[in-house]
Formats: structure tokens, C-alpha cells, sequence
């Protein structure tokens, strides 16, 4: 096995290798010359295009049907979508593997799959107008560049929201970048626009110009992380700059007259010039190395290198990682090195595996932790066990080794990398890569390609949920099977049966937008999720099905959706008769109709034959209605609904009664000036007392027989509100009062006039002594309290009462005691 050294190339005082991934990629007869290729980030999926300003083979006319097709790394085809909206001005990725596909016109598509699925939408401001020109993409946006020099962003694809940046000037724009928001300090897109002989930075507020002079800039380009901006000039060399245009840190001269095809960083810290089959890597200060290939030569970059593609070979460029270069650096003595070395003697049975070892003991610890890392970084499993190996001789000699997890966890790692990287899967993710990405958007994206088998075993090998992994494989076997839908559903069902957490819900979704109903309608009955049901049920117009799930799933709210779309899709004697066997529906209906829509409630109640809820409705609309008529009317047809039957009877007097109310409060009114619709009975005959018009109190009494004692209840509190003390006095000459005397008493003392309330206290002839004492003691007549001991021979009581008694008062009750104690 050769040394992994054999591919690193020197330039300038670090180490750059070319790692060949897979070779055969792309069928030799196509022109690769004649397409555009973009790649996914992460070493994800590539697309290719045919530019249509370039000159091709014919090939027959299926091949003039424009089309952009998507490969692996490997170069497997994976899905080929065809193209009829006119001339693409961009085509890039996301960093979810989104394709996004800009026309000329700005109609955007975003492919949120690899199976040509797509979200549309357009630019708007003037893209269709003046047109796109070109684009450039970062892993959650775009920008594109328009015809006027008018720049349009969009900085997420969930939610479009294309806005303008400021205006640039209008000169010829040569070359230009864009900074991604998440490394500017406004944190609003950037673009660099190389014109003239100056780059202008254009953010969403601003077009700041740079003020160098030595453009024009034939290329622009900015590295991942965003802190360093690469420039070709016209003389052809290249600088590197901080991206604040504040320092030059590096400048190469590529000594070609001929500008390159494609300037594009390879991680952070190199550059590469490409032209058609020549790559120039340019490395910090100047240094730099090139590379020849026999055919055509297309780059895509990534987080931590560069991916080249030529129709024969795809390839890797990228810095030696830090932990590979001290271990395998030529001559390095580095513990990390000596103890891969150790490890070379100890599986020859060398005694200086031992004598390594004690070399290193101090930093045993290091050398393990490096060796761990360095083999993250290697592509050959050969030499991933080799330093494997050699961390795990290094832990076994350490006394008391704690990162366990670490080497574990890599080696775990590193199953799943060297799966995913195997040909047939086309994925070649570097260690860096995987960490960015997670492993659950690693799983995502074999779902995407249909790499089911592998997705579930790295799934379980990882502890990572899998009912997403047999929802989108049903969901694809609902869109693609040729089989009937018995077959499919039950085929489905037979899968997925046993299997936690799978949402059948979402495969029913995917049935009926293929057009398969009753296919839908079959998988949503293995839905154990009531509500989840309803939306797809009532879209298949199982109406009363989809009620009944939703009565189902006691969601109130779904419930009323429901009811809501039968209500307007219905006829209303069939939207009854579908909720009149459903106490839960009917219920909601009542509980909304009667705030919002009383007419439907009416209906309902017709329709029930429920004669007494549809009375008291109107009952309760006259009370809300202002216009007298109009309350009457409504009490008229109250009574007419309820009338035909017997056992309503006592409701058909009191809305009689409340008719013949209205009508003389109405004559009230319009005889004393005073308010009176609304007001109850005893009301009425209350505020008549008040305004002195006992006459009409009395007719109202005798109109709806209000018995004497009420009358005499609302007479006193009535007269009493007024301070009628006259009429109370008359009314006290009666012999016999209804309520009483006591009533008197307390009312006439509570508004303050003790006196009066004085001489009811003689009548209250039903009261004990005792009750009465406390009576007149209310009123403050103790000498006539004392009077009623006296009678009653209660000197104890005379002799409380002296004790509460002062003055004239106190004096009146000592000749009543004196009395008293001489009998």
C-alpha cells in the first residue's frame, strides 16, 4: 500500500494533496466543454446543463430537448429533469441539496428534491423586464444580477422574499461575487461588482466604491468562511485580499496572457486558476503548483477543498489536514508518528515498538488523539485501520485513557463515510464535511437518491429515527408503482404495519395528488391519528367520513373546519341531516350559530322540529331589538310557534303577557316622558310608585295579578326611595299589612328617619320582647324600650338598657328601675 504522502504536493511551506475518488465518470463522448456543472455542497449531487451559446455534436433529436441532469460524484445518473422555460441564467445548490434553476425571464425554480419536484416563483423587480444575466449562489440564498445592473437577493427558499440591493452604477459589470450575510458585519448579502477599474461592495443599503486601480477584474471570488476575497487582473496575476479590501496578503503571476476560465478557492487557503484542461494552485504568499489533465476540466468548490471533474477522473484537492501532515510528514517526530512507527515494529514483533513507546510516554496521550483524527481524514480504509490501530496500542498503554468516546465515535464515523463513499453511492464526504452536515441530513439526502437500505442500516447504527425513511419510500412507491391500488396499499400496509411512528397520513397525501382517491382513502384507515385524517378526506370528498374523524379526535377547532366546509358545499337540508345524528356536531353548530349566524339557527331548529328552543330565540331577539314593533313582531311569532301545543301553555301566556307589557310601557312613556320598554312587571310598578301615578301601579297590578304582598313589598321600597313620608304614614293607619310591619321598620330607619320608623314598631305585635327592645334601641329610643320592660316586669332588661342610656334618657329608665324595685 503505498504512503499516503504520494499524493501531497509542496507549495510554499504547506502540503496540498489530489485524492482520485472515482474514475469513469461521465460517458467519454460527452462534451463537457459544451455544459455548465454545479455541485452540491458537502460533496453532495451535481448538475449538469447544456449551454446553448455553445456549438455540439448532433446526437438525434431526442437530444435537442433541453435538460438538466443530476449525477452523483461517481457519475450514476440519478434523475434527469427536463427544461421548457426558456434559457437558464443560473443553476446552483443549497446546502440542503435544493436545486435552484433561474430562467432569463426570472421565473425561479427550487427542486426540493432529487426527483424533479419544484416550488416556483418569480424575481419581480424588473427581472422579466430587463432580464437576468447571471447569478450567484451561497449555501441558503442567491443573487441575481439583471440587465440593468439592477442586483435582486433572496436569502432563504422557504419563504421567498426577493428584495433589492442598492443601485450600482451602470457601467459593464466584468466579474462578480457575493459575501454570504452570515460573515458581513451588517448582516445583509454583499456583492463585490468588479467595473471599470474599481470593485464596488453593494450592500441592501448602500454601493461603496473600493477605489483600487488596477482592474479591469477579470475574475472575483470569495472564500468559504468569507474572510478573504481573490481578484484576477488584466496582466494576469492574482490577489488575495482581506475581504474589507484593506490588505493584499498574497500575489502570483500566472504569466499566461489568456485569462482563466474559472477562478475558485480551494478551501481557505489556496486558490486554483483553471483554464480548459490546466489547473494552477495558488497557496499563500505567492506559491503555487500546476496540474495538467487530458480532457476538459470543470471545478466545484466546497467547504475544505475543491472537487474536479473530467470526464475520465473525479478528483479531490484540498490542504493536508493538520493531524495527517504530522503524522505521515516525511522525517516528522511527532508522538503521533513514532506511534504509528511503533506500531509498524510491533506488527513485525520489533522490541522498538517498546522502545517507541517509552520515547512518546509523556505525550501518549497526544499522539493518540492525533491518530484518531488523522484517520477521519484518510479516504484509504487501509490506512484508517492503520492509525486506528495504533491509537488503540497507544490507549492500551496509557494507564488511564478517558476519551473513549472519541475513538469510538470514529470509528463509528468512519463506517458511515466509507458506506456513503463506496462507488455505487457516489457520496465522497470528507470528515470536516460530515460534522458540518450532521448525520441526519446525511440520511436525508440517501432518502432523496432512494438509497433506502443503506439509509435504514446507518440510521440504526446511529441511534437515528427511520419512519421518515419508510414514509418517503411508500410515498415513491404511491407515485412510480404500475401495480393496482390494492396491491400497492396493501403491499405498503404489509411494511409499515409493525413499524413505530410511520405517519400514514402523509402517504394518503401523496395518493391523492397523484389522482388515486380511493387509494388515499384506504392508507388514511391505517392512520391511527384521527385528526390527521380529516384535511385528505374531505379533499376526496368523504364528507361525513371526515366529520366523523373529527368528531373523532376531540379537536373542537378541526370540528368546526369541518362543519364550515360542509356549510358551504351543501345544500342546508342535507348539511342537517348530515350533523342531526351527531349530538357533538349538532352542539357546535348551536353554540356558534347562536353569536354569529341566528338565521342558520332558526333553520336548525325547524328543521328538528324543536319548537321551544326557536321561541325562546326569538324571545331573545326582542329583547335585542330597539324598535318596539319589532319586538312585538318577534313576540307574536314566538307565541305562533308554540302555540298548537298543549304543554307549552304556560310559555304562551308569559309571551302574551309580555306583549300586552310593551304596549302600555309604550303608553307610559308616551304619557309621563319617562322610560319604561324593557323594564320587568314589578319594575314597571315600581317606577310608576316613584313618579307619584299610583293609579297606573294599580292597573298594572291587576293586569298581570300580582299578588298584594309583592305589591306592597315594591309600594314601600318605592315610597320610601322618594321620601314619601305622608303615604307611608296612611299606609301605616291600615289595620293589616301583607308583609307586616317589621319591613317598615328596617326600610323607613335604613333612609334615615328614625321617628317615623318609631311608630311601626307598637304594630310589630308578633315580635318578642326582647325583639322589640332591640327595635326600639335602633331607632335610639331607650326610654320607650324602658317602657316595654317595665310592662313586661324585665328588670334585667331595664337594667342593660340603663347602661346604653345617657341624659334624659338614662334618668327616664333609673325612676323605671325605682318603680320597678318598690313593686
Amino acid at each position: 500500500m503505498s504512503k499516503p504522502t504520494a499524493d501531497w504536493e509542496r507549495v510554499g511551506d504547506r502540503f496540498y494533496r489530489k485524492i482520485q475518488l472515482y474514475t469513469s465518470v461521465f460517458d467519454p463522448d460527452l462534451e463537457l466543454e459544451n455544459y455548465t456543472l454545479v455541485g452540491a455542497p458537502f460533496s453532495g449531487a451535481v448538475a449538469i446543463y447544456r449551454d446553448e451559446s455553445k456549438v455540439h455534436s448532433f446526437r438525434g433529436a431526442s437530444s435537442v430537448k433541453p435538460t438538466i441532469d443530476i449525477y452523483t460524484c461517481a457519475g450514476t445518473l440519478i434523475n434527469r429533469i427536463n427544461w421548457d422555460k426558456g434559457q437558464i441564467q443560473g443553476l446552483g445548490w443549497s446546502e440542503d441539496e435544493r436545486l435552484i434553476v433561474v430562467s432569463h425571464d426570472g421565473t425561479v425554480r427550487v427542486y426540493y428534491d432529487l426527483q424533479g419536484d419544484f416550488i416556483p416563483f418569480t424575481l419581480g423587480h424588473g427581472a422579466e423586464e430587463y432580464g437576468v444575466q447571471s447569478c450567484r449562489f451561497w449555501s441558503t440564498g442567491f443573487v441575481a444580477l439583471l440587465g440593468n445592473n439592477q442586483l435582486v437577493a433572496v436569502t432563504k427558499y422557504d419563504e421567498p422574499r426577493p428584495s433589492v440591493l442598492a443601485s450600482p452604477p451602470s457601467d459593464n459589470v466584468v466579474s462578480w461575487a457575493v459575501i454570504p450575510p452570515a460573515f458581513t458585519l451588517s448582516r445583509s448579502v454583499e456583492a463585490l461588482l468588479a467595473i471599470g477599474k474599481s470593485i464596488m461592495t453593494i450592500d441592501a443599503s448602500e454601493a461603496e466604491d473600493r477605489m483600487l486601480q488596477n482592474g479591469p477584474f477579470r475574475h472575483v471570488s470569495v472564500s468559504p468562511n468569507g474572510n478573504f476575497v481573490a481578484v484576477y487582473t488584466e496582466d494576469g496575476k492574482v490577489w488575495v485580499v482581506t475581504s474589507d479590501f484593506q490588505n493584499r496578503l498574497s500575489e502570483y503571476d500566472s504569466k499566461v496572457k489568456t485569462p482563466p476560465r474559472e477562478l475558485q478557492w480551494c478551501g481557505n487557503n489556496a486558490v486554483l486558476l483553471l483554464w480548459e484542461d490546466e489547473i494552477h494552485l495558488v497557496g499563500p504568499n505567492g506559491a503555487a503548483s500546476k496540474f495538467y489533465y487530458d480532457s476538459f476540466v470543470h471545478l466545484v468548490p466546497d467547504l475544505d477543498g475543491t472537487r474536479v471533474f473530467t470526464n475520465e477522473v473525479c478528483e479531490f484537492m484540498q490542504r493536508v489536514p493538520d493531524e495527517s501532515e504530522e503524522v505521515f510528514k516525511l522525517g516528522s517526530t511527532s508522538p503521533s508518528s513514532i506511534l504509528l512507527d511503533a506500531l509498524d515494529h510491533l506488527e513485525r514483533r520489533s522490541p522498538k515498538a517498546d522502545d517507541n513507546i517509552q520515547l512518546i510516554r509523556p505525550n501518549l496521550d497526544e499522539a493518540v488523539y492525533t491518530c484518531v483524527r488523522a484517520a477521519g481524514h484518510e479516504y484509504k480504509v487501509h490506512w484508517q485501520k492503520q492509525l486506528l490501530k495504533a491509537a488503540s496500542f497507544g490507549k492500551s498503554v496509557i494507564d488511564l485513557y478517558t476519551d473513549v468516546d472519541d475513538f469510538v465515535e470514529m470509528t463509528e464515523t468512519l463506517r458511515v463515510l466509507n458506506a456513503v463513499r463506496y462507488y455505487e453511492i457516489g457520496m465522497p464526504i470528507t470528515y470536516e464535511q460530515y460534522m458540518r452536515l450532521t448525520p441526519e441530513r446525511l440520511v436525508q439526502r440517501l432518502i432523496n437518491r432512494s438509497e433506502y437500505l443503506l439509509a435504514l442500516k446507518i440510521s440504526e447504527f446511529m441511534r437515528l429515527p427511520i419512519d421518515k425513511i419508510y414514509v418517503h419510500w411508500a410515498r415513491q412507491k404511491v407515485r412510480k408503482s404500475a401495480d393496482d391500488e390494492e396491491t400497492i396499499c396493501r403491499d405498503i400496509v404489509e411494511k409499515l404495519k409493525s413499524k413505530r411512528g410511520v405517519s400514514f397520513e402523509e402517504i394518503a397525501q401523496a395518493a391523492y395528488d397523484e389522482g388515486r382517491g380511493s387509494l388515499a382513502v384506504e392508507l388514511l384507515e391505517h392512520e391511527p391519528r384521527a385528526g390527521k385524517q380529516v384535511p385528505i378526506l374531505l379533499n376526496v370528498e368523504e364528507d361525513t367520513r371526515a366529520l366523523d374523524k373529527a368528531i373523532e379526535s376531540g379537536d373542537t377547532d378541526l370540528v368546526y373546519h369541518v362543519l364550515l366546509h360542509l356549510k358551504n358545499k351543501l345544500p342546508l337540508a342535507s348539511f342537517f341531516r348530515s350533523i342531526n345524528s351527531r349530538p357533538v356536531a349538532t352542539a357546535l353548530v348551536e353554540s356558534s350559530a347562536i353569536d354569529q349566524d341566528q338565521e342558520l339557527l332558526k333553520d336548525l331548529f325547524y328543521q328538528d322540529d324543536r319548537r321551544l328552543d326557536g321561541s325562546n330565540l326569538l324571545i331573545t331577539e326582542s329583547i335585542q331589538v330597539e324598535d318596539l314593533s319589532a319586538k312585538i313582531d318577534k313576540l307574536k311569532s314566538a307565541a305562533r310557534i308554540i302555540q298548537d301545543s298543549k304543554e307549552y301553555a304556560v310559555q304562551v301566556k308569559a309571551i302574551n303577557e309580555a306583549q300586552v307589557l310593551l304596549k302600555m310601557q309604550e303608553a307610559f312613556e308616551n304619557d309621563l316622558n319617562e322610560t319604561f320598554i324593557g323594564l320587568s312587571v314589578n319594575d314597571t310598578i315600581y317606577k310608576l310608585i316613584r313618579l307619584g301615578n299610583m293609579k297606573r301601579s294599580q292597573k298594572v297590578q291587576s293586569e298581570f295579578k300580582v299578588s298584594d304582598k309583592v305589591y306592597w313589598w315594591i309600594r314601600l321600597r318605592a315610597l320610601v326611595s322618594r321620601r314619601d313620608w305622608k303615604e307611608l304614614e296612611e299606609m301605616g293607619k291600615v289595620k293589616k299589612s301583607p308583609i307586616g310591619w317589621e319591613p317598615f321598620f328596617n326600610e323607613i330607619l335604613s333612609a334615615g328617619n328614625a321617628k317615623l320608623a318609631g311608630t311601626f314598631v307598637p304594630k310589630c305585635t308578633d315580635l318578642t320582647l326582647e325583639e322589640r327592645t332591640e327595635l326600639w334601641e335602633k331607632c335610639g329610643m331607650l326610654n320607650r324600650a324602658g317602657e316595654e320592660a317595665l310592662k313586661a316586669k324585665n328588670m334585667a332588661l331595664l337594667q342593660t338598657l340603663r347602661g346604653k342610656a345617657n341624659g334624659q334618657q338614662a334618668l327616664d329608665i333609673d325612676r323605671m328601675i325605682a318603680q320597678l324595685s318598690k313593686r
